[in-house]
């Protein structure tokens, strides 16, 4: 079955080396959690807010070793007026065998208000 893993973080500044380290973060604790190996994976994709724009925060996934040909895409989110600014988010498509209450999304630094129902 395919299941879905989301996850969120927000970064300071639009600088490529906060974006990248955000999103890695965000990753190995997905990855983590869930317990994900690479060959598990049909797809990741990321969204930013439109403040950001540094860099793809795709290229945190290169960065795991063994995630080589996992295929990532980056796009941009809907700018709704009062949404969380400079918040990436991601989705990680899986094959799993696990009920959809037992997938651990994560969310970090002020991103955890997007789901305050889902604590990690």
């Amino acid at each position: 079955m395919i299941r879905g893993v989301r996850g969120a973080t927000t970064v300071k500044h639009n600088e490529q080396n906060e974006i990248i380290a955000e999103s890695h973060k965000l990753l190995k604790d997905i990855i983590k959690y869930n317990q994900i190996e690479a060959d598990d994976v049909a797809s990741v994709y990321f969204t930013v807010t439109e403040d950001l724009n540094d860099t793809f925060p795709a290229k945190s996934l290169r960065k795991i070793e063994g995630w080589t040909y996992v295929p990532v895409m980056c796009m941009r989110e809907i700018p709704v007026p009062g949404s969380l600014q400079k918040c990436i988010r991601v989705m990680v498509t899986i094959c799993t065998d696990k009920a959809q209450k037992d997938i651990h999304h994560i969310y970090h630094n002020d991103a955890v208000q997007l789901r305050p129902d889902l604590k990690s």
